[in-house]
């Protein structure tokens, strides 16, 4: 039960098989760490700019597994370069992997690598764009907000201002055939969990106040089987109870005053949704972009109606849709010519 009390908005991401592209390894600093990170390039033209590719939650190996590449052709075909990097202790960079990072120290991790890339005068580095996934959608808007010369935002899955893990475990136990009364009943455990524990409720409380959340199949798979011991459970909690907390809802919020860092975005913004996303309420999301970004700079909203959290065709957009029937990794049509086309309007 513990891990889910932490879980923001998990993306996952596959390498495609497209052709070769320029590509030059490069290394930035970021707290006293080497991070490494790959510069994609247009083949035949010096790029009117870099598009930085920030990644959702979780452990990445993006450089040696070449994540994104689908999208980081589309975004050179439109001229321009791209920069991603690994995380802490992933792939070849230094450090130790932090599942718990914070968003804001997520987003100074990406103004160090925007200053590695001016100073060291790499192809691009004049104008500087941003594409993010899921978890990136509270990050670039903080890099937006401090670093003031950023031309324009990509923004796929994104998320609104509190933790989003109760909307995945209800709409995926509809997809499994959980009944209305049952889906009630767990969703109420998880979230007397969240207020409990931010209350500093004792382990033992906590558990015997969620025992029909905890024998929940779903979760246990979710959670890989495993139960989180009263060690793990004070650990977390001790920082816990330091985050954001909504009351009303009984939600973290991950980024304070979130309205407002997203009213004071005026760079133009792409915000592309896949409309059977079971990961994060796309529907919020948008509602609040419109609320928001629409009306303080230039908003494009694209959705794709079989598409899943991360941008692929789906049947149901449930979590282990792919794995269970192993479904091809398809995007869906004209997912990757809106980035695109989208980019050369933006010169």
């Amino acid at each position: 039960m513990y891990r889910i009390l932490v879980l923001l908005a998990i993306s996952f991401s596959i390498s495609s098989a497209h052709g070769q592209l320029k590509e030059k390894i490069i290394d930035f600093n970021f707290e006293k760490v080497s991070l490494n990170g790959v510069v994609t390039l247009p083949k035949n033209a010096s790029p009117k700019g870099i598009v930085l590719i920030v990644h959702g939650s979780g452990r990445t190996n993006a450089v040696a597994q070449k994540w994104y590449l689908d999208i980081r052709k589309a975004i050179t075909l439109a001229g321009y370069a791209t920069f991603m990097w690994d995380k802490m202790g992933c792939g070849n960079s230094q450090g130790t992997f932090n599942y718990h990072q914070t968003v804001q120290n997520s987003a100074s991790e990406v103004i160090a690598a925007i200053h590695h890339l001016k100073k060291q005068g790499i192809p691009g580095a004049h104008t500087i764009g941003l594409w993010g996934v899921s978890r990136a959608g509270w990050i670039n808007p903080i890099v937006i907000n401090t670093y003031k010369d950023i031309k324009f935002w990509i923004s796929v899955s994104g998320v609104d201002a509190k933790e989003n893990f109760q909307y995945l475990f209800e709409e995926n136990l509809k997809i499994y055939g959980v009944s209305k009364d049952s889906i009630a009943l767990l969703s109420k455990e998880l979230n007397t969990s969240y207020r409990m524990t931010h209350a500093g409720k004792s382990y033992e409380a906590v558990m015997n106040a969620t025992k029909n959340l905890r024998q929940n199949a779903f979760l246990h798979r979710f959670n890989n089987g495993r139960a989180s011991t009263k060690e793990q459970f004070e650990a977390y909690q001790k920082q816990f109870m330091k985050e954001e907390f909504d009351s009303v809802s009984g939600l973290q919020i991950n980024v304070k005053n979130f309205e407002s860092l997203l009213s004071n975005v005026h760079c133009p913004v792409l915000a592309i949704f896949g409309e059977k996303d079971k990961n994060v309420d796309w529907q919020k999301t948008q509602e609040l972009y419109t609320k928001t970004l629409g009306k303080h700079t230039e908003l494009t909203v694209k959705t794709f109606p079989d598409a899943n959290h991360n941008l692929f065709k789906c049947n149901t957009g449930g979590f282990y849709e792919f794995e269970d029937h192993k479904l091809p990794w398809h995007r869906p049509d004209g997912f990757l010519e809106t980035i695109t086309n989208w980019l050369k309007t933006q010169e």
